[in-house]
């Protein structure tokens, strides 16, 4: 007997289902991916995704040494390499860190394709299906696909306007502990903070790695945008106060290309080796000619001054979706105000649902990321991020301002309805096919 293949609107559209893994069930499209589509089309000012902005980079220098650097070293450059990462590469990485007070060595990293890789490599290594990890909330969405996808449950601590609360810690480790449930590690963007654009506050940062140690919990430190200060303050990395508990995590996507998928992590060297195990298992290396590419920009470009080049062209962005913000806004909104970084977080009033109001902010050409999508626990209705990296200044304040009319609306709606107006509203509830 045979079996004709599942055809297109029979019960299940995918014949494969069954056959997954249980860990499967917890990989899922970010409500940043989602967006991708929609974002990308030119009438629509996009506030959703963090790209940074490559413009002021020398591409003409860059493309140039790249060809040399083929000619001269390509049979190494298209060649596999070691698991461990570049040498060279290593040895620039070390002066990176520097300028936040790491004093790390080049033996206890290991060079990743990006740090979302190595996010993925260390909670390979730490989670059992079960397992707790900390997060602040609202928390990067990449990561908390990552937890998901290795069947951790994430558990989130709150924030303020000066970062991670470190008596909202305790408590989360106290329940966790009643519980009878092991927390492996606290997963913390301290620096600009994506997405809540916040700043753990220096003051915290040394009270939050006594409670982490005292309690035998690690510390995984992801920082992208630490070097993206508008005001010329670098802050000290946790990695910075303390060597033994801290894995930090860092990137070139946000201060050189993010094209290139150039990021690292450092660790206590007996993690290290294991870092390098799971490296070799998921990808072998991670791509010579890349690492080589961002080596010889390290040596031979003056990227301190490249950085001071994003932080002018952000903090003038950053200065734009405030302004804008201030003057658009409807009352009863309330925003953070970064001092780095990528990121706006946006309340809105009580009754506004921001993934049931995405569709009609699409129908008006303007995108953002729903609250929700940051939060493993369904919280974020409320909330929303915006993105000033990429938008000119001008096309954010237009942006700002459609949006402030879709929320306007919205509002008026809720007068009059209450809280069911959303289902009033027709159109889609999310992006259909004819808005992609």
């Amino acid at each position: 007997m045979t079996h004709e293949p599942a055809r297109r609107g029979s019960h299940s559209l995918d014949p494969h289902l069954h056959r997954y893994a249980a860990r499967a069930t917890g990989m899922t499209a970010s409500e940043v991916r989602a967006l991708f589509a929609v974002a990308s089309r030119p009438e629509v000012v996009s506030l959703a995704g963090g790209m940074p902005n490559l413009a002021a980079l020398p591409l003409d220098s860059l493309s140039a040494e790249v060809g040399e650097l083929i000619a001269a070293e390509g049979l190494t450059a298209l060649q596999y390499g070691s698991a461990h990462g570049v040498p060279a590469l290593r040895e620039h990485i070390c002066d990176v860190m520097a300028l936040e007070g790491i004093t790390g060595h080049p033996d206890d990293m290991v060079v990743t394709v990006g740090s979302q890789m190595a996010l993925d490599l260390v909670t390979r290594i730490f989670c059992d299906p079960g397992d707790v990890v900390l997060a602040e909330g609202p928390s990067y969405v990449g990561a908390l696909g990552t937890f998901a996808s290795y069947q951790a449950d994430v558990v989130h601590v709150a924030m303020d306007d000066q970062g991670l609360q470190p008596e909202a810690l305790r408590e989360a480790l106290a329940a966790t502990q009643r519980a009878g449930r092991r927390v492996k590690f606290l997963y913390t963007v301290p620096t600009f903070q994506n997405p809540a654009g916040v700043t753990l506050a220096v003051s915290r940062r040394a009270e939050v790695l006594d409670i982490c140690a005292a309690a035998g919990v690690l510390v995984v430190e992801d920082n992208p945008y630490g070097l993206l200060g508008f005001d010329g303050q670098t802050y000290p990395a946790l990695r910075s106060m303390d060597h033994e508990n801290v894995i930090y995590l860092g990137s070139f996507s946000k201060t050189f290309a993010s094209g290139l998928r150039v990021g690292w992590a450092l660790a206590p060297h007996a993690v290290r080796e294991k870092l390098v195990l799971a490296a070799e298992s998921a990808a072998l290396c991670a791509p010579t000619l890349n690492q080589l590419i961002v080596s010889r920009y390290l040596e031979t470009h003056d990227w301190k001054g490249q950085i001071k080049s994003f932080q002018q062209t952000y903090r003038e962005r950053r200065d734009a979706m405030l302004s804008a913000l201030e003057q658009h806004m409807p009352a009863g909104c309330t925003w953070t105000r970064p001092d780095g970084g990528f990121f706006v977080w946006l309340t809105v009033p009580e009754g506004v649902d921001t993934k049931a109001m995405q569709p009609r902010a699409v129908t008006q050409r303007v995108a953002y990321v729903p609250g929700t999508g940051f939060y493993a626990d369904g919280f974020g209705s409320r909330q929303m991020r915006l993105s000033f990296c990429y938008p000119t200044p001008e096309r954010i304040t237009e942006g700002v301002r459609r949006l402030a009319g879709v929320l306007a609306d919205e509002i008026d709606l809720l007068a009059t309805f209450g809280p069911t107006a959303s289902r009033l509203m027709s159109g889609p509830q999310t992006p259909s096919p004819d808005t992609e």
